[in-house]
């Protein structure tokens, strides 16, 4: 029937992604969606999903303008349908906030969170799981956005109250101490930033176990806080453990494992170990345009990153070839504001400045 192939479409899109065919993936969804459009109609409840899920597909892939339009029209259509306070509802808004901070959007994205927070509070309770997650997702936009002091208090507040509501080793819980140790890591607070990352990596390998994708997330993120403590040899041991891990358990092209190369190689940058940076610089790039597109923000992070080896190494014509292409797509598919964007006209511009004390 077309149900039943609407269903083996989108599970077929699921396996896809599986397989990290995020271009696929978001081809198959795509067809899921005009199915469901003309089998059940534009208003139908499942067409209303399918197409938050395409959304979703889209900014897998970097595709972020195509995900915002479509995260915006089916926040509108849920509103229309299902009414402002259903559940479904409540989820689009908070899946549009989070797409226009992937944009780099904060002055949309913020509001969009606060509303979204307060109308959990109101129809779920202040407690409910979900209206703990939109806590969680605001603090997130203020870090983002850079405003650190909101972040660190809301954050502080979300893992106090996860730890009443779900308990102390609840998935939820564990991900809210992670979020909060980022947040000091971010403030330069190593001091608490690496004791808590070292908490949380002890937690999920004790609950979750040592081989979860999110242990090693943790320990990713305990390699970057020794990083930037300059603790660089035990930087690079927990990095090549953890490359090694998600090589193993995740695959060569999960975007975790192309973030773990990416992280790795950043480590040896910093000890100043340019043979084995650049090659696994360039390796990564090759790998991110080919799993996730040029555009995709990781590509664009590990196309910065390398410009920034390649001045590090002296060698300023190809660092600013890389910065100068990294930083054109970045202001055609983000924002001029965005963070990335910013971060890479800093690396451009310091490449300038190189090449014009070299002439000098």
């Amino acid at each position: 029937t077309a149900t039943e192939r609407i269903a083996a479409l989108e599970a077929s899109a699921r396996a896809q992604e599986g397989l990290h065919l995020y271009q696929t993936a978001a081809q198959t969804l795509e067809e899921a969606v005009r199915d469901r459009e003309r089998i059940l109609g534009p208003d139908h409840p499942d067409t209303l999903t399918s197409r938050n899920n395409l959304a979703y597909a889209y900014e897998s892939v970097g595709d972020l303008s195509r995900a915002v339009l479509l995260f915006e029209q089916a926040l509108s259509d849920r509103e229309r349908v299902l009414g402002p306070d259903h559940p479904d509802t409540l989820t689009s808004r908070n899946n549009l906030a989070g797409a226009y901070e992937s944009v780099g959007d904060f002055s949309r994205a913020v509001p969009l969170f606060e509303e979204a927070l307060s109308d959990r509070v109101r129809v779920l309770g202040p407690d409910h799981p979900k209206t703990l997650a939109s806590r969680n997702n605001l603090a997130s936009a203020y870090h983002s956005a850079g405003d650190l002091s909101r972040a660190l208090l809301l954050f502080e507040q979300t893992l106090s109250d996860l730890e009443r509501v779900l308990g102390p080793d609840h998935p939820d819980t564990l991900t809210s101490r992670n979020n909060l140790a980022y947040a000091y890591h971010s403030a330069g607070d190593f001091s608490r930033a690496v004791p808590l990352f070292e908490e949380a990596l002890s937690d999920r390998v004790r609950v979750l176990g040592p081989d979860h994708p999110k242990t090693l997330a943790s320990r990713n993120n305990l390699a970057g806080a020794y990083q930037s403590a300059g603790d660089f040899s035990r930087a690079v041991l927990v990095f090549e453990q953890t490359l090694s891990d998600s090589e193993r358990v995740l695959g060569p092209d999960h975007p975790n494992t192309l973030k773990s190369r990416n992280n790795l190689a950043g480590a040896y940058q910093s000890a100043g170990d340019f043979s084995r940076a650049l090659p696994l610089l360039e390796q990564t790039l090759r790998d991110s345009e080919r799993v996730l597109g040029p555009d995709h923000p990781d590509t664009l992070d590990s196309r910065n990153n390398l410009a920034g080896a390649y001045e590090s190494a002296g060698d300023l014509t190809r660092a600013k070839q890389q910065a100068e292409v990294a930083l054109a797509t970045a202001t055609r598919v983000l924002s001029a504001g965005h963070p990335l964007t910013s971060t890479i006209r800093r690396t451009l511009e310091s490449i300038v400045r190189s090449r014009r004390d070299d002439v000098g």
